[in-house]
């Protein structure tokens, strides 16, 4: 194998690289490392590192195959920064060459995972040159930043179990299960147990350790300390409470420690260190979690504020205008949306990123920052770092991008959100005569686009599956009608005029005329089993071979026969239930073993109807919601009639039992109508012929968005 032998000799001060550089004064230093956190570089683009850990292996390693698997292609591109994490998945695991932390030379097959791949780390260090070392290296030889991410307390690793070690899980948890938050076999309610409690001196000094011995050791601009993935850094948090003063001034002293040892590395090279972190977009739930943001600010412990990631709370002028009070550079988050059952419109489609990336820019974004985007050829990491390349490209904007409950982390912190919120698993009813308003951010210069030649179509596109008749549904946008809607795909779509909209924030409101009177109650939603489940159905779990989902002769078998970590197979989609309102759902099933599930909720709270083989029962009801049954006899059909909070149970047309009170409020449920089997800890089987559901005496939208393309003037 061939040795790698790089040497790059080019400094960086205030955006261009020099040969060599005599050590400055701490006032320098701040000046210079204020014009670098304002640095036009367009896109700051994270890679998890994961293109070091999973190698093809079977092809040759050299410097310039690992760079083109991710890196090569950025040159040229308008990403001014590469943020390289050398993975930090478990805490004290690292890809680079550390003597303070362990290096991760574990290979993935011989955990069971991507057994095509291999882990290069090691080979590239024998070689003489690790991955942060060749990524810094090249970013510097193409006039881009090579910053150092560090995930704060990654956690990755929580698939974890004494019995069935896993690939992530570093030796220093295996040695000191005492600096956890929690334990395999006894997990907690916020976060994961696998996190490392901060609350410990020992943490918070290996973790200051690592930070500076890459800042010593590498030639690299900034360093990216990444709080939000994963955010739990307290016992108390992670057991339902909120971080205390003492653990919030723990963090404040941490990062002080940071800031402190940073400059005094860039002093001594001549050149500073940019810190960017990155949290949560609102610093009440940062407070919560034990992170003092604003006090971080005040005291000037950072250059660039990166907000988001799974889910947000405030539009993104909450993070340009708490940046832009303290005097550093924001960077929206443009982080990868892990919504579920889109049809026709994708917020991860490249109209779709197009539209977001605008919306960030408009808010007086200073950059933007990408997380899980892999593909070095995207043809968007030429677009949208600026406005003016997005001009005149199609686009879709939507209500939310992002659903993920931020109170998995922290106790309570859904009601922090001021977002609306629209979209499969957050669907909205529509009720006749009861005009429904929701708001949508539109970034788009309409006006330019014009002055440049361009001439705009746009559509309002709204999913509503339960509307038989579309003359019943209009449409308003700040206060004007848009045209009759037209149905297309299965959707509604309705055409715009652009005077109707602003550059902004815009008021959409639906309208549902009533029904003709001799009308009666239909099912909306309609399933048979004699194929496969198709969209908007989508099921939650991604399967293994202990998971099957197999159509037969007289139905959809369902099985979920391992007892592992993501063992088990919901079906899900949408239904628009209003909270508090009526719904229904009936499905007709045949038991074979364990436990199998009808699921439903509304967003607020919910509900589900559990199959056993030998009696059925309403899950968070009391022990005598109970019917004693033999569910594997032949198809039974079970309907579920909801109504505020009670709850009725048919079977086989037969009333069999009504829990008054047992649909209470509080309870994670999406706002989606569910059939499957088990969870990951238990077993299940059943044959599932048929399944409808309504929700509620209206419809369901179950998502929204809004298409502008464009057309060349006279063309």
């Amino acid at each position: 194998m061939k040795r790698i032998f790089w040497i790059v000799v080019t400094i960086m001060v205030a955006g261009a690289w020099t040969a060599d550089a005599a050590p400055i004064s701490l006032d320098q230093l701040r000046a210079q490392r204020k014009k670098l956190a304002f640095r036009k570089r367009g896109l700051l683009v994270n890679n998890d590192g994961c293109d070091v850990l999973y190698y093809p292996a079977k092809d040759e390693l050299t410097a310039q195959s690992f760079l083109d698997r991710r890196t090569t292609a950025l040159a040229g591109t308008q990403i001014g920064t590469i943020s390289y994490c050398t993975i930090s998945s478990g805490f004290s695991h690292f890809t680079h060459d550390t003597k303070v932390g362990t290096v991760l030379t574990r290979q993935s097959a011989d955990y069971g995972i991507l057994p095509h791949m291999r882990n290069i780390t090691g080979e590239l260090i024998a070689q003489g040159a690790d991955c942060l070392k060749l990524v810094t290296d090249y970013a510097h030889k193409n006039n881009m930043e090579a910053f150092w991410a560090m995930r704060m307390n990654d956690t990755h690793d929580v698939a974890h179990h004494p019995d069935k070690p896993y690939l992530l899980y570093p030796p220093l948890k295996v040695e000191h299960p005492e600096w956890l938050v929690g334990e395999p076999i006894k997990r907690t309610p916020h976060g994961r147990w696998s996190s490392v409690n901060y609350a410990l001196p020992e943490i918070r000094d290996l973790s200051f350790r690592y930070i500076e011995e890459v800042c010593k050791n590498y030639d690299v601009d900034g360093i990216e300390l990444d709080y939000f993935r994963h955010m739990c850094y307290f016992k108390s948090t992670a057991m339902g409470g909120k971080a205390s003063d003492e653990e919030r001034a723990l963090m404040t002293g941490f990062m002080h420690r940071v800031r402190t040892m940073t400059e005094e590395v860039g002093a001594a090279r001549g050149r500073p260190i940019v810190i960017a972190i990155r949290v949560g977009d609102s610093t009440e739930f940062n407070h919560g979690m034990g992170l003092d943001v604003e006090q971080w600010l005040k005291d000037g412990l950072l250059d660039i504020l990166v907000t988001t990631g799974y889910f947000r709370f405030n539009r993104w002028d909450y993070t340009i205008n708490l940046a832009r009070k303290y005097g550093v550079a924001a960077y929206p988050g443009m982080s990868e949306s892990r919504i579920r059952g889109e049809t026709r419109f994708r917020r991860n489609s490249v109209p779709g990123y197009r539209g977001r990336a605008v919306n960030a820019w408009v808010a007086g974004a200073d950059g933007l920052y990408f997380f899980n985007k892999f593909d070095p050829n995207w043809a968007l990491w030429k677009e949208l770092g600026s406005l003016d390349t997005l001009l005149g490209k199609e686009k879709y904007y939507f209500v939310s991008i992002r659903h993920d409950r931020p109170d998995r982390f922290l106790k309570g912190a859904s009601a922090m959100r001021k977002l609306p919120s629209l979209g499969p698993g957050r669907s909205i009813a529509l009720k006749p005569d009861a005009p429904r308003t929701t708001e949508i951010m539109i970034g788009e210069d309409l006006a330019a686009a014009t002055k440049a030649g361009y001439v705009p179509t746009i559509t309002a596109c709204a999913d509503v599956p339960g509307l038989t008749d579309a003359t019943r549904l209009a449409l308003r946008i700040n206060g004007q009608a848009t045209g009759p809607a037209v149905r297309y795909k299965g959707w509604l779509d309705f055409p715009v005029d652009p005077a109707s909209l602003k550059q902004g924030l815009n008021r959409i409101q639906f309208v549902l005329a009533p029904a003709p009177a001799e009308v009666g109650p239909t099912w909306p939603i309609q399933y048979e089993g004699t194929a496969k489940p198709a969209k908007p159905w989508f099921p939650d779990s991604p399967g293994n071979k202990q998971v099957v989902t197999e159509v037969q002769k007289d139905g959809l078998l369902v099985a979920d026969r391992g007892t592992e970590s993501g063992d088990y197979r919901h079906w899900r989609r949408p239904w628009g239930k209003e909270p508090g309102g009526k719904a229904a759902v009936e499905a007709e099933v045949r038991v074979i073993s364990g436990v199998n599930s009808i699921l439903f909720g509304d967003g607020e709270t919910g509900d589900r109807l559990r199959l056993y083989p030998d009696h059925v029962n309403i899950h968070h009801s009391s022990k005598k919601n109970r019917v004693e049954m033999d569910t594997t006899d032949r198809f039974h059909t079970y309907r579920v009639e909801i109504d505020g909070t009670a709850i009725t149970l048919f079977i086989d047309g037969v009333k069999r039992l009504e829990a008054k009170d047992a649909y209470q409020k509080g309870r994670r449920y999406r706002n989606q109508i569910c059939f499957g089997a088990a969870s990951s800890g238990e077993v299940g089987e059943a044959v599932w012929k048929s399944l409808r559901a309504r929700g509620g005496n209206g419809v369901g939208c179950n998502d929204f968005a809004l298409r502008i393309k464009y057309a060349k003037a006279g063309e």
